[in-house]
């Protein structure tokens, strides 16, 4: 990346849910599939992404047919050598980026439909000031006087240029996402309200959620 980055605009960025986990603590269950008021958690994330970007797409892995019924291309991990385990996060990176076809991706948490209505806008502009290759959402500081904030690391901007990046580092085994990060270089943005990266990972917050407002951003 050149010393003096470009503005990046939406029509730069391809959005992507990330919706290719195994719902462990949610029984199991697609956890993408499940409804909030009445339509998936995927739709939800992908209808506040798609203002915010260029394409959308969907990572998953089950139920393919039913995520592409939801309006958008759905693209699965890729299969890679030596990697028979699951991959996390980051196999839905390096899937989201083999099909991205703009310089930038944005990911988001399918169990997290609430995130900033302007998250695209302050990754890109931190990205961009910066001249760094990744930038990671982050809320503050849980504890009282620290002044460590809280990572949201499935909430990121990432150059397409890292492509091979994260598809090597997963095929060797590499299966925390921060550790990837830490390889490049990569700025925070710390956005306020904490409320808007509350996710569902058991039908307890699932029930949650249906009773939440979601917040204005």
């Amino acid at each position: 990346m050149p010393s003096s980055a470009p503005a990046i605009h939406p029509e730069h960025i391809t959005g992507l849910v990330l919706a290719g986990g195994q719902g462990t603590r949610m029984g199991g269950v697609d956890k993408g599939l499940q409804l909030l008021g009445g339509q998936a958690l995927a739709w939800h994330c992908a209808q506040r992404l798609q203002p915010q970007v260029g394409p959308v797409l969907i990572n998953a892995n089950r139920h393919l047919d039913a995520y592409r019924a939801l309006g958008y291309p759905v693209v699965a991990d890729l299969s890679l050598p030596d990697t028979e385990d699951y991959a996390g996060p980051l196999a839905g990176f390096a899937a989201g980026l083999a099909a991205c076809q703009t310089p930038w991706l944005l990911t988001v948490a399918c169990d997290t439909p609430h995130f900033p209505q302007d998250l695209a806008q302050r990754l890109a502009q931190a990205a961009a000031a910066q001249d760094c290759p990744i930038a990671m959402a982050c809320t503050p500081p849980e504890e009282p006087g620290s002044d460590r904030p809280v990572l949201q690391p499935t909430f990121c901007l990432i150059h397409a240029g890292l492509a091979d990046s994260v598809r090597q580092f997963v095929a060797s085994g590499g299966r925390k996402l921060r550790q990837w990060a830490a390889q490049h270089g990569h700025c925070l943005v710390e956005f306020d309200d904490a409320q808007a990266f509350y996710n569902a990972n058991t039908p307890d917050e699932l029930a949650r959620l249906q009773d939440m407002t979601p917040p204005h951003k």
